[in-house]
């Protein structure tokens, strides 16, 4: 059976599971964020807690996804929670790392002005280093969306929703008219969900990022 075959008649359930797919990624990076860039705000000033919340989190990235997943069942069960968690947990290294990098990246002189300026801590940071390090740390969220994406599909193993149960389910009857088609057709989703959320962050960066900063 050909792709355009397989899609004229299973394209409506493909699309669902593009849609599943989507969502979680959608809710594994927002949490990832969250808590990435919170990581690295806490850390990027003492050198002990910035190199261990490094070391953790690039542990987690090592950590075979199977492995992981599977770690995750007698705690969390089956289902969307296993997989959002361990989403999350890949998601962290390249947030946390350039939320770290931006923020060290600011020159002290802009900091020591605004603070001769009267601008306390908390409004330097928002007002003069966040914006500053903003492309550095979107950056971090965009590689992270796309390792994200990839990985997603593993979170089948555990019955979690996405594009990945149509992989497993395909290359469980290998040989089949329909097994080509159907991972081929998976594969292309997951491909091009990848791009949409490339596109996304370039135009996130265009609309939140000052042109001064964007130029220099």
């Amino acid at each position: 059976m050909s792709l355009p075959d397989y899609l004229a008649g299973q394209g409506g359930r493909v699309l669902g599971l593009t849609f599943e797919h989507f969502g979680i990624v959608l809710i594994a990076v927002l949490i990832s964020t969250v808590i990435g860039v919170a990581l690295g705000l806490l850390t990027y000033r003492t050198d002990t807690a910035r190199r261990a919340v490094l070391a953790v989190t690039g542990v987690f990235l090592t950590i075979p996804s199977f492995a992981l997943f599977g770690l995750l069942i007698p705690l969390l069960g089956l289902g969307a929670p296993p997989a959002v968690v361990a989403l999350v947990m890949y998601g962290l290294l390249p947030i946390v790392r350039n939320t770290i990098t931006g923020l060290r990246s600011v020159d002290p002189a802009i900091v020591e002005s605004a603070q001769g300026m009267g601008m306390g801590r908390y409004r330097r940071l928002f007002r003069i280093e966040l914006p500053l390090a903003w492309p550095i740390i979107l950056t971090g969220i965009r590689v992270a969306a796309v390792i994200i994406v990839g990985i997603a599909a593993i979170a089948a193993v555990v019955n979690g929703p996405g594009l990945g149960k149509d992989i497993f389910r395909a290359l469980a009857r290998l040989g089949s008219p329909t097994a080509v088609p159907q991972v081929l057709s998976a594969i292309l989703a997951i491909i091009a969900i990848a791009i949409i959320i490339d596109l996304a962050f370039v135009v996130i960066a265009r609309l939140t990022t000052s042109k001064g900063i964007g130029s220099a």
